[in-house]
């Protein structure tokens, strides 16, 4: 076994004229300090403004787009323009699509052409990858008396009172004063005191009284209007709710019919939870008849539970990454301690090296509006600063009137981040402190900070990654250098590998073909030039594995 102590070890002139007289009057050493820092400032921020500006925008992002396709954006010509922008992986929300809508997504998906798409030897190259998000087992109303509609509203008033049913005998007798809801323990884990919140929020009550093993009584604290089926929410509360309902199990099974690269599971409370989907995982392969050889989708646990804030660690050691799914995740604790925790559970996911998505109102203005809010630019800009693989756009791309310039905006603002980061990594950005808990990981992460450290020596363009398995790339990923991954890939797995490989920062999966090899493939997909140094990875004569550092011709 390693020690902790080796472990750590392995982590290893536009100014304004009032701004020119504020300088002249300084001392002569504040002046100094003054200038420096603002040349400093003006040296990163010029990249928008000045001849740099064409690298930024050329450059390929290293944080990856993830977006929601939904009635908006799931025609061919819509969808095949988001790729052409930045997405990388297409989320398919299963709390709302339908069957026929998930084949249109997942075959107009396919057919887009992205940067790296090519169509030789009737292989269609496309690396865009599915990740199938589930309902989950969610906590709802029941219906309200007599909605044949679905449609039916009821109005709950300010300081009324209303009492909440567990006993399924309420299931269909819904009012405003007597409400069912679906959860079976609510008279054990829902105390006096405690806030009940209908509908996202938009009715709280407090409970004022436990009655008995199957009802509580509240009173209303705003005026709100709810319909039959409302979600609820019970915030501080930790709550026993299965891994998957029945409805996530068939669009597990449906999704892995369609290989679906990633699976992301709503409402993940503990490691049970992930072990529990891993296993009904393996069961919908052999149930489909899939060969052994068969890759299965990668689980990327979601957080937005208190419970799945307090088990946080186990749950990461036992997904493939996680999602901070910032929505429900506000509701479940106070709203102002979701930046904070989001900055820790990033923080915790680069120092164990597995990607990490950050989602929820990310650029939710432009569902209406062409540009953006400037605390939404700043929400996704500090995103990238703190480490996220990859931020989610929701309701802008599937349901908003400007899918196409949401996608553009969100690429320019994570370049511009990037761009900061290179240039001034005092302020912001730093490899992190990754502690290997896997003994049979260890060569290749310490291959991988080699070949980062070697990267940085010799000012290297990208590094080229030949890995069959996609585990050496992902561990170079882990110590999160400033340039592109190429993942040189061949084989018969290679198009599902490289989908997987997508979700993490700064790795580009390429296939490698008999007649080219990794550089001249690189090169004419654009990521590399002649006369770039770049590192090179692959197997050589008497080696497993060797690195070399090139100049590119």
């Amino acid at each position: 076994m390693i020690s902790t102590v080796s472990k750590r070890l392995l982590s290893g002139g536009l100014a304004s004229n009032a701004v020119r007289s504020t300088l002249l009057r300084a001392t002569s050493r504040q002046q100094s300090l003054s200038m420096t820092m603002a040349h400093r400032s003006f040296s990163a921020i010029s990249a928008a403004v000045d001849g740099n500006s064409k690298m930024v925008k050329e450059q390929q992002s290293l944080t990856k787009i993830v977006a929601t396709i939904g009635p908006t954006s799931e025609q061919y010509e819509v969808l095949s323009d988001l790729v052409t922008h930045g997405l990388r992986i297409m989320r398919l929300n299963f709390s709302h699509a339908t069957v026929e809508e998930v084949e249109l997504r997942v075959k107009n998906l396919r057919m887009s052409k992205g940067m790296t798409y090519r169509d030789e030897d009737g292989m269609r190259e496309n690396f865009r990858a599915v990740l199938l998000d589930t309902r989950g087992p969610e906590i709802r109303t029941g219906k309200l008396a007599d909605d044949t509609t679905g449609k039916k509203k009821i109005l709950l008033e300010k300081d009324s009172f209303v009492t909440l049913h567990s006993d399924d005998s309420w299931k269909e007798k819904g009012s405003a004063e007597d409400l069912y809801v679906d959860y079976p323990y609510l008279s054990r884990d829902v105390t006096a005191g405690r806030k009940v919140l209908l509908d996202d929020g938009a009715v709280t009550l407090t409970v004022i009284k436990v009655l008995d093993d199957s009802t509580l009584q509240c009173v209303v604290d705003n005026d709100g209007n709810i319909r039959s089926r409302a979600g609820v929410n019970l915030p501080g509360v930790v709550t026993d709710l299965p891994a998957m309902s029945e409805k996530d199990k068939a669009d597990i099974l449906y999704g892995i019919s369609k290989d679906v690269d990633f699976i992301a599971p709503s409402f993940i409370q503990d490691k049970d939870n992930v072990y529990d989907i891993r296993n009904y995982v393996d069961e919908c392969i052999s149930k489909l008849g899939l060969p052994s050889t068969y890759i299965p989708p990668r689980i990327i646990s979601k957080i937005e539970s208190l419970r799945g804030l307090q088990n946080f660690q186990e749950i990461l050691d036992a997904s493939d990454g996680i999602m901070v799914a910032r929505g429900d995740l506000g509701v479940e604790i106070p709203i102002h301690s979701v930046t904070n925790a989001q900055k820790e559970m990033i923080m915790a996911c680069n120092e164990a090296g597995k990607p990490v998505i950050v989602a929820t109102q990310m650029l939710e203005s432009m569902s209406d509006n062409p540009r953006p809010t400037r605390a939404e630019v700043a929400d996704v800009t500090n995103a990238v600063y703190d480490g996220a693989d990859a931020v989610m756009l929701s309701g802008e791309t599937a349901k908003g009137k400007y899918p196409r310039e949401t996608v553009i905006t969100m690429n320019e603002i994570i370049r511009e981040a990037e761009h900061f980061i290179e240039k001034r990594p005092d302020i912001v950005g730093s490899s992190p402190n990754l502690v290997i808990e896997d003994d049979l990981d260890l060569s290749n992460f310490c291959m991988a900070k080699a070949t980062v450290t070697a990267a940085v020596q010799h000012k290297a363009s990208a590094i080229l990654v030949h890995t069959s398995s996609g585990k050496l790339a992902r561990a170079i990923a882990a110590y999160r250098p400033n340039i592109p991954i190429i993942a040189c890939l061949q084989g018969d797995d290679a198009l599902k590998i490289g989908r997987q490989l997508m979700i993490h920062r700064g790795i580009h999966p390429v296939i490698i073909h008999p007649s080219k090899g990794s550089i001249d493939t690189a090169k004419e997909i654009g990521f590399i030039d002649a006369g770039d140094h770049i590192l090179l990875l692959g197997p050589r004569e008497n080696e497993d594995i060797s690195m070399r550092v090139l100049a590119v011709h």
